[in-house]
């Protein structure tokens, strides 16, 4: 008879559950799960401001660009927390092995996951800083707090990118890895800063 795999879906469980997987050094996920999870959060946050924004403004193109794609970006993060899991694999199977070839050529595919989420949320924060306009003044806080989190999310991504990096033979791609996720967190700084002094005024 062939052995029954159990595969866990960690998006379908409960914040209560999830965070005490993050918390096990023992569980399948890492800090690329936690990072999808705190993005979907900032993507979720946007949601609410685009749709309190539908209520006082309509028929405006732009707005529903905008809620079509934040609602986009909410649904991929959630997706993502288990993509993360499925991305380590690999990098899992060749350190049992004790490959060494194996374990660096898995790395880079390793991180694919939190680079994703460092990219989308620069693209979150482009539809919050668009948003901010349109948006009513009570719900302009929930685009502030998007933008924190959207932050948050990135620079977590980015700290197990480095690290992971830091394990690789190459100093070149050490060297850029490191460098092109500060330059993208470079970019991004501004706009949320942009976000959170408008929302508060």
């Amino acid at each position: 008879m062939a052995e029954k795999i159990m595969i866990e879906v960690f998006k379908k469980k409960t914040a209560e559950e999830l965070t005490q997987a993050l918390a096990d050094p023992d569980s399948k996920l890492e800090s690329g799960s936690g990072a999808a999870v705190t993005a979907s959060v900032a993507a979720a946050l946007l949601c609410r401001a685009a749709a309190v924004t539908g209520k006082t403004v309509s028929g405006n193109e732009r707005l529903d660009y905008i809620s079509r794609n934040a609602e986009t970006l909410r649904s991929y993060m959630v997706h993502l927390i288990d993509e993360d899991v499925k991305c380590r694999g690999p990098l899992k199977r060749a350190m049992m092995e004790g490959d060494v070839r194996a374990i660096e050529a898995a790395r880079q595919p390793a991180v694919s996951i939190c680079g994703e989420i460092v990219n989308m949320m620069g693209k979150l924060l482009e539809l919050a800083q668009e948003l901010v306009s349109l948006c009513p003044k009570e719900a302009r806080h929930y685009l502030a707090e998007s933008a924190e989190l959207a932050m948050a999310a990135a620079r977590a991504a980015r700290c197990y990118i480095v690290d992971m990096a830091s394990y690789c033979s190459d100093e070149t791609y050490r060297f850029v890895t490191r460098r092109e996720n500060e330059l993208l967190l470079a970019q991004f700084a501004p706009m949320a800063e942009d976000i959170i002094k408008r929302a508060e005024v």
